[in-house]
């Protein structure tokens, strides 16, 4: 079993590299579309947990898919004894376009760079879904980059995903955190060394088995305020 302790940060990294998907979008909105199209709300959890399945499987043999492909193909499983199964899937994923912010986002971005640290993302999603977002959300000056797996490698949390977003942004590895409230990420990040952070949202116990995240955080503001008190990168 994996190692789930962590030695405690001397300072603050250079770069913080923010998953997007349910880390910046509040993605529990889908609910309200499986809905609309005559299915379960509490179905959209498991849609969600079982497309990230396939998208890995699929980094595991060798392709990179597209999101939004695997997200249709996964929704035809769940929707497959609906009347148009197409219809209700163009319903559904035209939902990734109109999603909010995690009400802790704006202010916790802000907070972030007010401490000089630069941000950009790495997503296993599409830019151009990121990039939507975060004009809604009017943050998307904060963000040096946004950064998609599409033109990666492979899917996070491979560890060329990781190094991808590194070369992109011009650190090191030791100089960057990932930001992720996915367990998987953050143990994904760590293996390829960088540091991490989970925001832990929910108060779910972090896996045991998986490495541990450097800091564990309730939101962006509690994760700006844990990093101020460690000294400055130099």
């Amino acid at each position: 079993m994996t190692s789930s302790t962590s030695p405690a940060l001397e300072r603050r990294p250079r770069l913080l590299v923010l998953d997007v998907n349910e880390t910046l979008s509040d993605m529990t909105h889908l609910g309200d579309r499986f809905v609309e199209v005559g299915v379960a709300p509490y179905l959209a959890a498991p849609w969600f947990a079982g497309l990230l399945r396939d998208g890995f499987a699929l980094t595991l043999t060798g392709h990179n898919p597209a999101f939004a492909d695997v997200a249709r193909s996964s929704l035809h499983t769940v929707l497959h004894d609906k009347a148009n199964v197409e219809a209700a899937t163009r319903h559904i994923m035209a939902g990734f376009l109109a999603l909010p912010l995690h009400g802790d986002v704006r202010d916790g971005v802000r907070a972030l760079t007010a401490l000089g640290l630069r941000l950009a993302t790495l997503s296993n999603g599409s830019a151009e879904i990121a990039e939507s977002l975060f004009e809604r959300g009017g943050i998307r000056d904060a963000f040096e980059r946004v950064l998609s797996v599409e033109d990666a490698p492979a899917w996070k949390p491979a560890a060329s995903a990781y190094a991808y977003a590194l070369e992109e942004c011009d650190v090191t590895a030791g100089d960057a955190m990932l930001v992720a409230v996915h367990p998987w990420d953050v143990h994904g990040a760590k293996a390829a060394g960088l540091r991490a952070a989970w925001i832990d949202r929910t108060g779910a116990p972090y896996p045991e088995a998986m490495y541990a995240a450097d800091v564990v955080a309730r939101s962006l503001p509690d994760l700006a305020a844990r990093l101020e008190a460690l000294p400055a990168a130099t």
